[in-house]
């Protein structure tokens, strides 16, 4: 006779603490709003608070409908593009193949968030790694979207949206060419090949929407709140003592794109609300952030490899600051 092991008795569930969800969080900050009404309207009314504001509230209007509005078509080729056509419309030769990509970036919209994965398929699919990494650094930084989002942020200097295309350009293109003739192979980790969701198209295309504007929202915001403290509670002597040094003040907004990691599709607007600054100096902030950024780092490393990215980035970045400044002392 076999023996049958009594059907184990369910134990009662081990009473839980405190449960953080958002209906708790949004009632802890009413009770401190309603607790501290007079002081917040004290705090609120101050004139500083005002002006930075409404140099928050103005960068982040002027900028939100390009942002969503890149996104849209970005979500739009990543879904219903296939990947050879890119294939198919390359030259076979990394020299033809480069400047061709590169330029392929003005008329195929793209935020920097999504020309890093299209760049791995590219790769995947056997085109010359020079091409998709100029095709990468091209894309988010001239396609159509951005450059006319740059000519309204800048409507009394048309001739930047033609600086921050050639620069652009001239960097991708170089960048291309640098990597055919200097890299090596074992630098560059093949692309894992993404799994297959399975979702249709429509709704790949609207996750896709959702999770970029939530994503590259927050970095307008970040980028809004820095601009604005920048304008307002900086002291203005040591604005324009970093922008009255040429050099400094090129480098000092080139960092500071890399650090605030702002979407292509808004930056020109925060570059438009740094006035103090020279034009050419907010060229730089304008070619150096859609092609290496904090969060641009993280995603090359992670699509290509360590060892790829800890010698891209830094070529790219002192590449981009030397032709935004050659660029612009001509156009400029």
């Amino acid at each position: 006779m076999t023996r049958t092991d009594p059907t184990p008795v369910e134990q009662p569930a081990a009473p839980q603490g405190w449960q953080v969800n958002s209906l708790l969080v949004l009632l802890v900050l009413a009770l401190l709003v309603v607790s501290f009404q007079a002081a917040l309207g004290r705090a609120l009314s101050a004139p500083v608070v005002q002006n930075w504001m409404t140099v928050f509230i103005a960068v982040v209007t002027q900028a939100l409908p390009f942002l969503v509005l890149g996104v849209v078509l970005s979500a739009v080729i990543a879904v219903f593009v296939p990947p050879a056509f890119f294939t198919r419309a390359l030259p076979k030769r990394p020299a033809l193949a480069v400047p061709v990509a590169g330029a392929a970036g003005v008329v195929l919209p793209g935020c920097e968030c999504a020309s890093v994965p299209v760049a791995g398929a590219l790769v995947r699919r056997g085109v010359t790694p020079a091409a998709a990494l100029a095709f990468l650094l091209s894309a988010p930084a001239i396609n159509p979207v951005v450059l006319a989002a740059t000519a309204v942020a800048f409507p009394r200097n048309p001739q930047m949206v033609l600086a921050r295309l050639v620069a652009s350009l001239l960097v991708a293109c170089g960048m291309g060419w640098l990597w055919q003739r200097l890299g090596r192979p074992d630098w560059l980790r093949p692309p894992a090949r993404p799994a297959v969701a399975g979702e249709p198209k429509p709704a790949a295309f609207w996750g896709s929407v959702r999770h970029d504007v939530l994503h590259a929202g927050g970095f307008l915001v970040v980028g809004a709140m820095a601009a604005a403290t920048l304008k307002t509670v900086v002291p203005g002597g040591w604005l324009h003592a970093v922008a009255a040094v040429p050099a400094v003040s090129i480098l000092a907004l080139a960092v500071l794109a890399v650090l605030l990691s702002i979407c292509s599709e808004a930056d020109a607007f925060v570059a438009a609300s740094l006035s103090q600054f020279s034009l050419t100096a907010r060229l730089a902030f304008l070619v150096v952030g859609p092609m290496i950024d904090l969060k641009l780092f993280a995603m090359q490393a992670g699509t290509f490899g360590r060892r790829f990215a800890v010698r891209f980035a830094p070529t790219t970045f002192v590449l981009a600051v030397l032709v935004s400044a050659a660029v612009g002392g001509v156009l400029l």
